[in-house]
């Protein structure tokens, strides 16, 4: 390998991998287990976990419809509408934040109807947590079943409809099936947004502890009054995204 290039990538490794390892370096391992059983630690990652949980299902809900309509219809604009669903991958969570609390905001667009109408108010609650989730997670999901889509082959699905099968029966029973590695990927990717979302979070939902306090705002506050908290709850997410590397693998080395 020519040096021009090899001492680039050393350097690239090096500047990935560095900081991970600066992480295991500095963390109290003998320690550990007890700031694991800290009730704060407890209801940093249970209501982390609740939530990275209940965001993915809502995803898989609408965000698997929405890729079967950009995969399989000829609608007008489907260029404009693949562009917009993306949009949340690009946007700064920040901005995702500032964008529902204008539209679910107790004075929002929508959220003023909520309130009114149903006394219900979204932001800086559990929910507003999900929905925060949701918003930034949707599109791993979406492009991830939209691939597994266009690469399935329709034959079988032209076969079933000539056999007389409705086209819920033909989704339900066929194409699903044939998607279901994709959509396995685009849940596990979304699961993971979800888990480690920050900004929009903070955003719309705030910093409540067992409210709406998720791991990476405990991380967050932690760094600035218990650093040793913030390295445990560090390391809690990276074995998290250790984990959906390794679930993933066979997916991408088989693609490769």
């Amino acid at each position: 390998m020519p040096w021009a290039l090899l001492v680039p990538a050393l350097a690239g490794l090096a500047f990935l991998v560095l900081p991970l390892a600066g992480l295991l370096v500095r963390a109290p391992w003998p320690a550990l287990p007890q700031r694991l059983a800290e009730p704060r630690m407890i209801e940093a990652l249970r209501l982390s976990l609740v939530t990275a949980t209940v965001a993915t299902v809502i995803c898989l809900l609408l965000g698997v419809p929405l890729a079967w309509l950009l995969a399989r219809t000829d609608l007008p604009g489907r260029r404009l509408l693949r562009a917009l669903v993306t949009v949340p991958l690009v946007l700064p969570p920040v901005v995702g934040g500032v964008a529902l609390l204008l539209v679910l905001g107790r004075r929002g667009l929508a959220g003023r109807w909520l309130y009114d109408a149903f006394g219900v108010s979204l932001p800086f609650t559990t929910t507003g947590v999900v929905l925060a989730e949701a918003f930034v997670a949707m599109p791993f999901l979406v492009i991830a079943v939209e691939g597994a889509l266009r690469a399935a082959d329709q034959r079988y699905e032209e076969a079933a409809a000539t056999l007389g099968a409705s086209r819920w029966t033909v989704f339900r029973r066929v194409t699903l099936p044939m998607i279901a590695p994709g959509v396995m990927a685009g849940a596990v990717l979304c699961w993971a947004r979800a888990l480690g979302e920050f900004g929009a979070t903070i955003t719309f939902a705030g910093n409540f502890p067992g409210r709406t306090q998720t791991m990476p705002l405990a991380v967050y506050l932690a760094l600035e009054t218990d650093p040793d908290a913030a390295i445990v709850l560090s390391l809690v997410l990276l074995a998290v995204s250790v984990i959906v590397l390794a679930a993933l693998r066979d997916r991408w080395v088989g693609s490769a």
